[in-house]
């Protein structure tokens, strides 16, 4: 059995139906009444019994859209009863802000996005904090998402955007260090959504974000870094295993968002060019390559399941669909520690390439194994 392998539930995923060109009362059952405590118990009851033994649970949530200062007394209760913990905690700035948020030109947004971001700092420290996890390093992320921070007019002012961002995160950062200084802090970078130009794109975009924030102003790198999110990278075609030791080389792996856009196991449609679809995670060479880049790191903190569910699906479907997804991830983590290799960079450096992709093939075909196994 593998060391204790961390998971996080988004509290978005648990929604009554996306709307617009789909339904949006596919659920009704987690429509009005379902709160956060409600939806952390059905974790508890549905889902963590479905899990290996080596799999722990966590849960991720917007603040203020799935958490606030009322509610949290009772989500935190919920997280102990259920012996879950808080695995990352983000400001839902999204959901207020269209014009920039914390890199918003207009002072009076950016002030409210700010403060924001400060509050969740506090809510994470004060109602949630007997929720986190005890261990050392396993502490919640504070992630920053990148969909307030963007652009639709091509302007001088970008610059005095992204001015204004790394202004507004360094003392965000500041902030949370005279707060305790435990949380790890990762920027999620995004190429679109919710505008169609981000200031913070790629991987890359976000390591060298870190570096100027700490040139410019003084925040230590210690807990900073990049919620690697797979399916952001393949949305526009970019390659997750290559942002995968970007992250590891500059030790700026913080969390990871483990859904996929889908195309590359050749069953779901998806992939550059499309929406974002945000399927669970999905057995392919690609993430067992990933499975091992990290397992050789050492990585072992939480790893999430941002996804949804599908517009089609009824509750116990969604369900499935998350159980799906984190064994579906152990499963090409349990490949990735099988694999041979010695072996296979014996074959890489004597470019024996064609006995390299036999054994990423073998490697796949052990991850379905396992991962039927793990299901039934």
């Amino acid at each position: 059995m593998a060391n204790k392998s961390l998971h996080s539930i988004c509290r978005w995923t648990f929604n009554p139906g996306k709307g617009g060109f789909v339904p949006g009362d596919m659920r009704p059952q987690w429509g009005k009444g379902f709160g956060t405590p409600e939806m952390i118990k059905l974790v508890a009851d549905k889902i963590t019994p479905r899990m290996p033994a080596n799999v722990a649970l966590g849960i991720e949530m917007h603040y203020d859209a799935e958490v606030d200062d009322k509610n949290a007394a009772a989500v935190a209760d919920a997280l102990v009863d259920s012996k879950l913990h808080l695995a990352m905690i983000t400001p839902g700035a999204h959901s207020h802000f269209a014009y920039g948020g914390i890199a918003s030109l207009d002072p009076s947004e950016r002030k409210a996005a700010e403060d924001l971001g400060t509050r969740t700092v506090d809510l994470a420290y004060g109602k949630l904090k007997k929720a986190w996890h005890p261990d050392p390093g396993l502490e919640p992320a504070f992630v920053i998402w990148n969909g307030s921070f963007g652009y639709d007019i091509a302007t001088v002012g970008v610059r005095s955007m992204y001015q204004n961002l790394k202004e507004s995160v360094a003392g965000l950062c500041k902030y949370e260090a005279k707060a305790g200084g435990k949380l790890w802090i990762g920027f999620e970078p995004k190429p679109n959504e919710g505008h169609p130009a981000m200031l913070i794109p790629t991987v890359a975009s976000a390591i060298v974000f870190w570096r100027k924030v700490e040139q410019e102003f003084g925040v230590s790198p210690k807990r900073k870094g990049v919620n690697k999110e797979f399916g952001h990278s393949e949305m526009i075609g970019l390659d997750h295993v290559h942002d995968t030791v970007e992250e590891l080389d500059n030790d700026m792996m913080v969390h990871m968002h483990l859904n996929s856009q889908g195309y590359n196991d050749g069953i779901i449609l998806g992939g550059p060019g499309k929406y974002d679809i945000d399927h669970g995670a999905r057995i392919n060479g690609m993430n067992i390559a990933i499975a091992g880049l990290i397992q050789q790191a050492g990585y072992a903190r939480w790893k999430g399941h941002d996804m949804q569910t599908r517009a089609y699906d009824n509750a116990e479907q969604g369900i499935d669909r998350v159980i799906r997804s984190v064994l579906s991830w152990e499963a090409c983590e349990q490949a990735a520690r099988e694999l041979d290799t010695t072996l296979l960079m014996e074959a890489l450096i004597n470019r024996r390439t064609a006995q390299a992709e036999d054994m990423m093939r073998h490697a796949v075909v052990a991850a379905h194994k396992a991962f039927d196994k793990m299901y039934k």
